[in-house]
């Protein structure tokens, strides 16, 4: 039995709310059960000196943790002067993850930055940030698309993520804390959504996994991103 009490194949209660950040070109609130994560896109119409006069949009991604989002709180890593290696890597998976589904041509030369900021986690934070991101990322495409700042059909496909993991020998789909601090194997899987793989993060914490059950994780994060796609395009509409 999981702690929540889900099925192995059930996802958390996940809920999208978009424009929440009115000021913003693209926001939403998304919720994979108790972790919620707050994302703003930001269009810019300056690049980094490396891509100007390419013809060439770019996208990248921030993320960040506030200091009450765990139960104990947590120091802001402005006052350490740097982020630790832990937020780097999460914010340039973030990063990779929205590129994998951008025409860089087409959305011409802007920026699109997207903010995610932890308010509460409770394990999955960067599959919670990806899928929310994308839902900011249309936002803020439609927004340049309204004033004719684009080239083109810019998004090729959507984009979401969800964890999956082996917990006491059973693998299920999209661990919360609980789980993911005790699971033997611990993979996040990052979709579009017709199915394609962008990114695959998976470790044994305990004990190797076998070939059959990496099968059955991919299998499970097949049926969450389908989920989530749904949920995305309901948010969209």
């Amino acid at each position: 039995m999981r702690p929540s009490g889900r099925l192995p194949d059930q996802m958390r209660a996940v809920t999208i709310e978009r424009n929440v950040a009115p000021k913003a070109e693209g926001s939403c609130l998304v919720s994979f059960g108790k972790t919620k994560v707050f994302v703003t896109a930001s269009v810019e119409t300056t690049l980094p000196s490396w891509r100007r006069n390419s013809g060439l949009g770019w996208v990248t991604a921030e993320y960040g943790m506030l200091p009450r989002a765990t139960d104990q709180r947590t120091r802001r890593e402005a006052t350490a002067g740097k982020q630790t290696g832990r937020t780097q890597e999460i914010q340039r998976l973030i990063g990779r993850a929205l590129r994998a589904v951008v025409d860089m041509q087409a959305l011409g030369e802007n920026q699109i930055t997207l903010d995610c900021d932890v308010l509460e986690a409770d394990g999955g934070t960067r599959t919670a940030s990806i899928t929310g991101a994308y839902v900011a990322l249309v936002e803020a495409i439609r927004w340049l698309e309204a004033r004719k700042l684009t080239k083109g059909p810019v998004l090729r496909d959507s984009i979401a993520a969800v964890s999956c993991g082996i917990y006491r020998g059973t693998p299920v789909l999209d661990l919360d804390y609980l789980e993911d601090s005790e699971a033997h194997t611990d993979a996040n899987f990052v979709l579009t959504g017709s199915g394609n793989f962008v990114e695959i993060q998976g470790t044994a914490e305990q004990v190797p996994f076998t070939r059959a059950e990496l099968n059955s994780l991919m299998a499970l994060a097949d049926k969450g991103i389908a989920e989530l796609s749904v949920l995305q395009k309901a948010a969209l509409a």
